[in-house]
């Protein structure tokens, strides 16, 4: 089941495995998805477009971290 973090008015959704993206998010908001390689940050534009750094964190808290800095920039 996902949940969601809202920091500065942006929501950060941690997604279940099998959890789609656009299913649980709308523009302006950033997912968190993991996979094999790691935690992945999605960031979801208007039209389901859906925007990703190159490579995935290593870790749940880094990949939550870099998701509320990026919140923070987005909200100035």
């Amino acid at each position: 089941m996902a949940s969601v973090i809202k920091h500065r008015r942006v929501n950060i959704v941690t997604l279940a495995e099998g959890e789609a993206v656009l299913e649980h998010c709308r523009n302006g908001d950033i997912a968190l998805v993991q996979d094999a390689a790691g935690w992945w940050v999605h960031f979801v534009g208007e039209d389901g477009a859906i925007d990703s750094y190159d490579a995935a964190f290593p870790s749940y808290n880094k990949a939550l971290w870099t998701a509320k800095a990026a919140a923070e920039f987005s909200s100035e």
